[in-house]
């Protein structure tokens, strides 16, 4: 008996699958998603060439471009290069690093709420960071590991208390709002024991804030970033399988228990490198990648828009705390004002179904 050829089937999205290595590596393209990169690319380089354009001493465009391009007036060149780019790129790299580690514990949770600054680890990597800051007198370098060792061992912690033969998201996030607000407590403590001098510039760091960062952040920040992001891509690969349980997860060929483990190590890697260089900035991790799945519509969180999200995101938020209310704010400020509002709707959202 003859039969039917096979027809592709059709999901209602344009897909397209590009092998790598002869094949050893695979990559899935969706139209929808490709498209929407591209428009929060292309919206973030609006806004960031209204920064490098706006501040106390405005500069036209075109004065900016040639900035950027080596000629012109060489204090606009001063101002432009090395006022302000680094800042914008910082910018766009933390706010990408956070909304990476949102999608990623967003994604092992299985629930919207499960970013790094609800379930603690936002709040540990702080910790780690105020005990270099006030009790070692550390600088940059010594700050980022305390910022990267605090956010370990807080993520370590809510792991073993959340485990009971398997971690389950809704467990992992009800114990890291219970260690989110210990931490929360101990380090107000910290602040209020220190020294006055040095507790004030804690407070206004731990605010998160990107006044006064320059080159000499952005080169640290990128090359750690640079260093996490790799694996992170890499193994970002299995989260579909465990979004659908650890036991679909195992069938399907994927080590649940380590993959997880070294996805939770590389996300705590990533809020780390925010803290440290910029401060706990609160809410862009909670944001983006649920913006960024509603745009795409995706059935999970995709990394790259959500990473994408995140930058425009912080770029706006910073550029809004610096010329929208005539006053220099910090711009984690404006982060926490504008996603309280999205926490609200996500949980009258979340409590309706």
């Amino acid at each position: 008996m003859r039969q039917a050829a096979s027809s592709p089937v059709d999901f209602g999205r344009s897909v397209q699958v590009m092998r790598i290595l002869g094949g050893r590596l695979s990559l899935r393209l969706d139209g929808l998603s490709i498209f929407v990169s591209f428009v929060l690319v292309t919206l973030s380089l609006g806004v960031a060439v209204l920064s490098l354009a706006s501040g106390k001493y405005p500069i036209g465009l075109v004065d900016v471009f040639r900035a950027l391009a080596g000629h012109g007036d060489e204090q606009v060149r001063m101002i432009v290069v090395e006022w302000r780019l680094p800042r914008v790129a910082l910018a766009f790299l933390l706010g990408a690093a956070l909304a990476t580690s949102g999608a990623i514990f967003q994604s092992l949770t299985r629930n919207p709420l499960g970013s790094p600054d609800i379930i603690g680890f936002s709040a540990g990597s702080y910790t780690g960071a105020l005990v270099v800051i006030l009790l070692l007198s550390g600088g940059y370098y010594e700050t980022a590991l305390g910022a990267l060792t605090g956010g370990i061992v807080t993520a370590m912690t809510v792991y073993l208390l959340a485990y009971r033969r398997g971690v389950q998201g809704f467990r992992m996030i009800v114990v890291g709002i219970g260690v989110a607000a210990v931490l929360s407590a101990f380090n107000a403590w910290m602040i209020r024991e220190a020294d006055l001098q040095v507790a004030m510039g804690a407070a206004i760091w731990g605010a998160g804030s990107l006044n006064g960062l320059g080159f000499e952040q952005l080169a640290p920040v990128g090359v750690a970033l640079c260093i996490v992001g790799p694996p992170t891509l890499i193994l970002s690969r299995p989260l579909r399988q465990l979004e659908m349980g650890d036991d679909a997860a195992r069938a399907s060929g994927v080590a649940a228990n380590r993959t997880r483990l070294l996805l939770m190590v590389l996300g705590v890697a990533l809020t780390a490198i925010v803290t440290a260089a910029a401060g706990p900035i609160s809410f862009i991790a909670l944001a983006a990648p649920q913006i960024a799945r509603r745009l795409t519509q995706s059935a999970g969180v995709a990394l790259i828009p959500s990473a994408l999200m995140g930058g425009l995101l912080l770029l706006a938020a910073d550029w809004a705390a610096q010329h929208a209310f005539g006053v220099q704010l910090p711009v984690g400020v404006m982060t926490v004002s504008i996603g309280g509002l999205y926490f609200i709707w996500l949980l009258i959202r979340e409590g309706r179904k």
